[in-house]
């Protein structure tokens, strides 16, 4: 079991507050086991055991809990001291009006509350009617490539450096499948977790009546991880393949696509008049194995990974990412936080001299003095006017310190 560093460093100053830390993610990700490393970190500041609740809702011992009433009642029977709490939900949105439950604990104990959820409505809706400004959240995604490396434990020479990155590129970071060499079973347990997904997380959560067009909508996006989206044009597409769906339908399947975690809706942000665009947003996928699951086999992909998974990397390192638009075009990433703010454009391979000139001329109309970075598979690197080229093995193991 590895350590997720990239999370836990965030939520350490928040392990005694008495905001509500939400965890989101995509079923299978690991959250629950982020959850049982706080409770190690938790004991081993000297918390007494006895002060930490621990409920797992997948788990069908807390089957009879699963209603507000039932899970208020076994929570106040573990408060049995005049000391300090902490509790900790795994997948809470299997029970209705579970943010009452919390909501009551938060204002009449001292008590620090952890939450996770495999539905991104625990911040939008739920929670943020009855926890307004109370919230802090952390979105968890599968292994990223550092996290890989780590759980398969290589100590590799440089001539197998571009094997694990390959099998990273190909089968995503999901730990169950990381966890199998054979592809014919990785194949299955993706398989397996998409059904899980969008059975529990879309369907059933959202009373979808057309299932069949759900998942040539989510198909369709996944498939098109990096590329502008439209609903208009994706109802216009499953039309002519015989399954009419209207444009409205598609926003909502869209959305509900997001809220379970499986893609990401990236807003544009206009440079020059610093704004954000409401229109043409891209959307990304969170794994490269679900993208594996539902690409064309026969087109070149390498562009839509290298943007996914440069993307999928900025997310997990939690800044905020939006595509950024010039005058005279586009820039794939501004990701900020804090007072930190880098731009980056994406490449599989700067191959030719007008490739060159579109991957470092994307910057000719930034002003600014932020770093600027081009990223690619190129193994031989060449910076250019003060922008910087990366490898993207180096960019996702941070070998440059870009990120803080």
């Amino acid at each position: 079991m590895i350590k997720r560093e990239l999370y836990l460093k965030r939520i350490r100053p928040f392990y005694n507050s008495e905001m509500i830390k939400v965890i989101t993610g995509i079923r299978r990700c690991g959250k629950s086991v982020l959850m049982k490393q706080i409770i190690e970190e938790l004991i081993s500041r000297d918390v007494d055991k006895g002060c930490i609740i621990y409920i797992n809702f997948e788990d069908y011992q807390y089957n009879k809990i699963n209603t507000p009433d039932a899970l208020y009642e076994y929570i106040n029977s573990q408060i049995t001291k005049e000391k300090k709490y902490y509790l900790l939900i795994d997948e809470i949105q299997n029970v209705n009006e579970f943010e009452l439950v919390i909501n009551s604990f938060r204002s009449t104990h001292d008590i620090s509350i952890f939450i996770t959820g495999s539905n991104s409505k625990l911040l939008s809706g739920e929670l943020a009617s009855h926890l307004s400004g109370r919230t802090v959240s952390f979105k968890v995604l599968p292994f990223s490539y550092a996290e890989f490396c780590s759980f398969k434990k290589f100590n590799i020479e440089l001539s197998d450096k571009q094997t694990l990155l390959n099998e990273y590129l190909t089968w995503g970071g999901f730990p169950l499948v990381c966890n199998e060499n054979d592809g014919s079973t990785k194949s299955v347990i993706l398989s397996n977790i998409y059904d899980s997904v969008v059975l529990k997380d879309i369907i059933m959560r959202n009373k979808v009546a057309s299932v069949n067009a759900l998942e040539k909508v989510l198909d369709y996006l996944i498939s098109n991880s990096s590329v502008t989206i439209s609903g208009n044009k994706i109802a216009a597409a499953l039309t002519d393949l015989n399954q009419k769906v209207s444009a409205p339908t598609v926003y909502d399947y869209i959305r509900y696509i997001e809220e379970a975690c499986i893609c990401d809706k990236v807003s544009r942000y206009d440079i020059r008049g610093k704004k954000l665009l409401a229109y043409e947003e891209k959307i990304y996928v969170c794994d490269l194995g679900l993208f594996k699951m539902k690409k064309n086999p026969n087109k070149d992909e390498y562009n839509y990974i290298i943007e996914t998974v440069c993307y999928n990397e900025l997310i997990s390192r939690g800044y905020k990412v939006y595509v950024g638009n010039t005058f005279k075009g586009e820039i794939d990433f501004i990701a900020q936080k804090g007072d930190q703010k880098i731009y980056i454009q994406v490449a599989y391979l700067l191959s030719n001299d007008d490739v060159v000139k579109r991957e470092f001329g994307a910057y000719d109309n930034v002003q600014d003095n932020y770093p600027k970075y081009v990223v690619s598979m190129d193994p031989i690197t060449r910076d250019r006017d003060g922008i910087i080229h990366i490898n993207l093995e180096d960019f996702l193991l941070n070998k440059k310190e870009i990120f803080t």
